[in-house]
């Protein structure tokens, strides 16, 4: 790498080491999710975020978008959602008595995609082309979406009555599942007392956020990930671990190549984060768990026994040989 483009890595660099901090200046005590939703735009990749109502899922996405000074649009998937509210559709104009395409909500750069799993597969399965191709095809004419583009799609763990679980398709689209997790008390006390300070959630720039980057530096982030290294033996490791996971008796579906590539993508950008131009098996250790919990499954009579996705994770990071 010469010094032109040390120096623009090391810029972009500091900028999304900025967009983390400030972001955590509203969304308190969810710092692993913040950076999660970062290596997800670093990898060009979609987040999918699971907790309960009220963890700050709605407002991490629009401090995202303020923080980078990008477009962001709510979607509610609901059970009467069409594929077209979501992508858009072709509406007639009765003044030049012709079709006019009319973009959905999916044009935008970040798309937050509120309660994925209420509406039905049909309406899931229109978001495939979306964040695969990163287009929409309407009438066999394709229609590419802004860049960057990405899904930020939640639901919630405990509430099941009328939702559709979603498909393996889909959930493999997503390069990531954060587990969005209730504050710590001192995270709570925090939350209160700004709250109590005046805090509104709908105005974050009276809250003190600004913009610290934009497409441009995200875009020379992404180009730095790209020439991270990594070297043969962490690359066999990645694929040992999706491999043991195909032959774990816990799990009727192992990861697949698609996961192992998504793996190696976050490793790297979290390898770069971390100031290195080379990946570790530390990095691929701790991006393991967000990665590949979404694209294993556990046989009934696994969780039967309560065993989860993680703790099958847990597993096979103890016994994966972890290269020197």
């Amino acid at each position: 790498m010469n010094q032109v483009s040390s120096v623009a890595a090391a810029q972009a660099r500091e900028a999304l080491t900025a967009l983390r901090q400030e972001v955590g200046k509203v969304v308190i005590g969810q710092d692993a999710t913040i950076s999660g939703m970062v290596l997800a735009l670093l990898c060009r990749g979609h987040v999918l975020l699971e907790g309960v109502p009220g963890v700050a899922k709605t407002l991490l996405v629009r401090a995202m978008a303020a923080a980078l000074s990008l477009d962001t649009k709510r979607l509610q998937f609901t059970p009467d959602l069409m594929p077209g509210d979501v992508t858009g559709s072709l509406i007639y104009d009765a003044h030049t008595g012709r079709f006019d395409f009319r973009d959905g909500p999916v044009f935008t750069n970040l798309l937050l995609a509120d309660e994925i799993n209420r509406t039905p597969p049909k309406t899931q399965a229109a978001l495939l082309e979306v964040m695969e191709e990163r287009q929409v095809s309407v009438d066999g004419v394709p229609r590419p979406l802004p860049t960057p583009f990405c899904v930020v799609a939640t639901q919630n763990p405990i509430e099941h009555e009328g939702t559709y679980p979603l498909p393996e398709a889909q959930l493999d689209r997503f390069l990531l599942k954060l587990n969005v997790s209730t504050p710590s008390r001192a995270d709570e006390v925090t939350i209160l007392r700004n709250h109590h300070n005046g805090f509104n959630p709908q105005d974050l720039a009276a809250a003190g956020l600004r913009p610290v980057a934009g497409a441009a530096e995200l875009a020379g982030a992404q180009h730095a990930v790209d020439q991270v290294q990594v070297a043969d033996g962490v690359l066999a490791y990645i694929v040992d671990l999706c491999q043991a996971s195909r032959q774990s008796p816990s799990l009727s579906l192992g990861a697949s190549p698609r996961a192992a590539t998504a793996l190696l993508a976050v490793s790297k950008a979290w390898a770069w984060l971390g100031q290195r131009d080379y990946v570790t098996p530390d990095d691929v250790k701790a991006l393991s768990h967000a990665t590949l919990r979404h694209r294993i499954q556990v046989r009934p009579e696994a969780e039967l026994e309560g065993v989860t996705a993680d703790d099958v994770l847990n597993s096979l990071l103890a016994s994966v040989p972890t290269p020197r």
